[in-house]
């Protein structure tokens, strides 16, 4: 039997979150008509100010979800071929042989074997994957850095290959992001982030959502806490930040509300056709960042437990912040939840993140909301 909401048991289990570590976090659960909005913590811990439920708030890779839809919608209008080689709208980008082999589905989908950029547009981070290899240094040389998106291309497409086009596992990399935004600027002759906003956040009447225009976020908002494995003790605030290395793949703020409120009607066929949400829902193994084997479709995956029903939706990390949003396949049951703190791990030995409280107390938190 599915459980409705239970409100005491939701606000036990996000005062855990914070309790464990966490400076604040928030959330909103939904099942049907009854809606749950829960909080616990600080938005900021020099002054105190406690977090709410309709803060605002960077959601890093749920972006990709609202940019793959705006490429759907332009494959459902037939300016962009979902099998179609990217080298046909941008040879100068992607050239030779990769751009007649990697399609445009590929990189929604991740399989189109381009390297992550960051490493090599952050010089501490080169040694990414291996955490105990890097450093924060250059989070803070690039805080107010603005970057283009074809130069941080160019250093994914040009990077050793993690893969081959069409190959599985495929490797995540917002490399694959930042073209399909160049994609969507080609065809519609716009910027990606206008031509998401209108075609995506507004016809999802969202008002809470939207691309930062300078490295503020506006509007009510927490700080955004970075530790990066414990080597920034205490953690950083990164909330003042130029998102513009990320842009397309990335840089979207919103909130808890607007995010179940966009992924309700996605599902429900309002944003994209039901041949393109079926798309969207063909899966494929994707090596993620924390180099889990995870299924990925075209910028949603499903989170599921054992003997439970399948919920689809992405999650997402900002220097200091977190986001998930996942909504049951039928729309009814959603959960958005956000924390102001990230890679609150230290490293064992090998430079693996150690379990830390935090994780179990949001798992708990995720089951909970989701499956009551």
């Amino acid at each position: 039997m599915r459980k409705p909401l239970d409100p005491a048991e939701l606000d036990a289990a996000i005062e855990n979150v914070h309790r464990a570590g966490v400076p604040g976090v928030f959330a909103e659960v939904r099942d049907g008509d009854q809606v749950w909005r829960g909080a616990a913590g600080v938005a900021d811990l020099t002054t105190g100010r406690p977090v709410t439920a309709d803060l605002r708030h960077r959601v890093g890779s749920v972006t990709k979800t609202f940019t793959a839809a705006a490429v759907l919608q332009q494959v459902e209008s037939g300016r962009i071929g979902l099998d179609t080689p990217i080298g046909r709208y941008l040879p100068g980008l992607v050239p030779g042989a990769r751009g007649d082999a990697i399609t445009v589905r590929m990189l929604i989908n991740h399989t189109s074997g381009l390297a992550e950029y960051l490493p090599h547009a952050y010089p501490s981070l080169k040694a990414f994957p291996a955490f105990g290899e890097t450093g924060p240094q250059s989070l803070d040389d690039h805080r107010f850095t603005r970057f283009h998106a074809t130069e941080l291309i160019e250093m994914g497409v040009t990077a050793p290959a993690v893969g081959v086009p069409g190959g599985t596992p495929g490797v995540y990399s917002n490399t694959n992001y930042l073209l399909l935004g160049e994609l969507l600027a080609r065809v519609t002759g716009t910027t990606a982030e206008r031509c998401i906003t209108r075609n995506v956040i507004e016809r999802a009447g969202l008002r809470e959502t939207g691309f930062p225009t300078g490295p503020h976020v506006d509007g009510p908002h927490s700080r955004l806490y970075e530790s990066w494995f414990g080597m920034i003790d205490p953690p950083r605030d990164y909330s003042v930040y130029d998102m513009s290395f990320v842009g397309p793949a990335a840089s979207l703020i919103s909130t808890v509300t607007d995010l179940n409120r966009f992924f309700r009607v996605l599902l429900a066929g309002e944003i994209v056709s039901p041949w393109s949400l079926a798309q969207m829902r063909r899966t494929v193994p994707v090596v993620s960042q924390e180099g889990r084997t995870i299924d990925y479709g075209l910028g949603l995956y499903p989170v599921e437990a054992p003997g439970q029903a399948v919920f689809w939706g992405h999650g997402g990390t900002v220097w200091g912040g977190g986001t998930l949003a996942t909504t049951r396949a039928d729309g009814e049951r959603q959960l958005a939840v956000a924390v102001n703190l990230q890679r609150w791990h230290s490293l064992d030995s090998s430079g693996r993140p150690r379990p830390h409280p935090v994780d179990d107390a949001l798992a708990t938190f995720h089951r909970v909301a989701m499956y009551g």
